[in-house]
């Protein structure tokens, strides 16, 4: 069950971020909501944008990066992973990519304000000219999500298989003997 537990935990901190994220940007420019995007939601609310949107995004963003995570935390022999033992470095991935989406946020607005990117084509004329600056915003906060999570996922599959050889294994024990050591000097000391 611990293989299913981890596919659920990506796909539900995924969607719980995508939510939060398309809250926010929904906010920022609800344009890129329903213009940019296929309109799926009859709606120009943008919360009633934000949690669809957040959910149909970025269930497969979870998917994706879960499935292998879940199988290099559980197959072989070595010391597995559990779906617990992963909670904390998958917190740690969502608050770097919604930090990453901030920074590059910052980035694309600083950037269209300046006329260095601009929209092109079709969205230039559908998108109203008042909110170019904005629907770029939500555009590089978007891309940088998706790219911080993607390249993050990488990371920590990779982590995960690593931490589980041989060699992590033995490296973690002898640490634990050695604080365990030291911990039995010190108290005599006392």
């Amino acid at each position: 069950m611990q293989w299913l537990g981890i596919i659920c935990l990506s796909i539900a901190s995924c969607v719980t971020y995508g939510i939060i994220h398309d809250l926010i940007t929904a906010r920022i420019c609800v344009e890129f909501f329903t213009i940019g995007h296929p309109p799926i939601f009859p709606t120009q609310d943008p919360t009633l944008l934000g949690l669809g949107w957040g959910v149909i995004a970025t269930w497969w963003v979870g998917a994706i990066p879960g499935v292998p995570l879940a199988i290099v935390s559980r197959i072989g022999s070595a010391p597995k992973t559990s779906t617990a033992q992963l909670l904390r470095p998958i917190v740690m991935l969502m608050t770097f990519s919604a930090s990453f989406a901030l920074v590059m946020g910052c980035a694309g607005f600083v950037a269209a304000k300046n006329d260095s990117v601009f929209l092109a084509g079709d969205l230039a004329v559908r998108v109203p000219h008042d909110k170019h600056v904005l629907f770029l915003t939500d555009l590089w906060m978007h891309c940088a999500s998706y790219f911080a999570g993607f390249a993050g996922g990488i990371i920590l599959i990779l982590y995960t298989w690593r931490s589980r050889s041989p060699s992590a294994a033995q490296t973690k024990a002898e640490q634990s003997v050695g604080h365990g050591a030291a911990d039995d000097a010190d108290s005599r000391h006392r």
